[in-house]
């Protein structure tokens, strides 16, 4: 499988990178059919889960190579990650700011510019915002094992990121569809709605390969960029919704949390 996968471009790894995690996105949501609810126990576990395996990603498989690039290019390396990482999150605030959403939650908080789209598209864009950076994070990992001294182990490295990308996302493909169908959608709409929130990652993940292939020198800023976004996306919001539970059942969503880490760390450096 990694032998085939060398011999594809950059922007072709991407795609079946992020297909894949597009795939588990929907396997997840697939649990709408099955299941009418989430324990709030389990749902804090999964976004735990997520925010885990996200953290980890953004130092091992993004910062930690964003610094080794920078200094192979002679330049100040603490001072392209820490620009790379900062533009990270202010574009995902900025598109939190703009795009209309309503954040998973027991409030159901809505933010962004006003619009008429009805409760269950905002759900959706919500998780929408969440896999722009996944996405970006697998395809500039694979665009930079086109520079690699060693492509294969590159490679390997960038599957590690789309397995534990894909991974996180079945359990959040399944916090998608059925909230959805508990607002009052039929399983099939909430299976769409659900699966459909992934299909940005093999967009972004294209483009982010695309993008450091051809203008190589970004690269760093781009691994950093793309940790710096899915920092955002746990802190701001992954990480209080796994906590968003009564006081002594909050150490669900930080066991899922240490959980999710563990299996990143092992991939990473397992894989890479």
């Amino acid at each position: 499988m990694i032998d085939w996968l060398v011999t594809l471009v950059p922007w072709q790894q991407a795609l079946v990178g992020t297909g894949f995690t597009y795939f588990m996105t929907a396997l997840g949501a697939g649990l709408v059919f099955f299941f009418k609810t989430i324990n709030r126990n389990v749902l804090s576990t999964m976004l735990g889960f997520a925010s885990g395996v996200m953290i980890a990603a953004s130092f091992w498989s993004l910062l930690d190579p964003a610094i080794a690039q920078a200094e192979e290019n002679g330049d100040i390396a603490w001072l392209v990650v820490s620009i790379g990482f900062g533009l990270g999150g202010l574009f995902l605030y900025a598109a939190d700011k703009i795009l209309p959403h309503i954040h998973f939650g027991p409030d159901h908080v809505e933010e962004g510019i006003p619009s008429h789209f009805k409760r269950t598209i905002l759900l959706v864009f919500s998780i929408t915002l969440h896999n722009i950076p996944e996405g970006l994070a697998v395809g500039v990992a694979f665009g930079a094992a086109a520079s690699a001294d060693d492509p294969k182990a590159a490679v390997l490295a960038a599957t590690a990121v789309a397995i534990g990308i894909g991974i996180q996302n079945f359990p959040e493909g399944a916090a998608v569809s059925i909230p959805l169908q508990q607002e009052g959608l039929s399983r099939r709409k909430a299976f769409f709605h659900g699966q459909a929130s992934g299909l940005v990652e093999p967009i972004a993940g294209v483009i982010g390969a695309l993008l450091v292939t051809k203008v190589t020198f970004i690269l760093p800023y781009a691994l950093a960029f793309a940790a710096g976004a899915m920092i955002y996306v746990v802190v701001e919001e992954l990480i209080p919704e796994a906590r968003a539970t009564t006081e002594n059942h909050r150490h669900f969503g930080v066991f899922g949390t240490m959980l999710g880490f563990i299996i990143m760390m092992i991939l990473d450096v397992a894989l890479g």
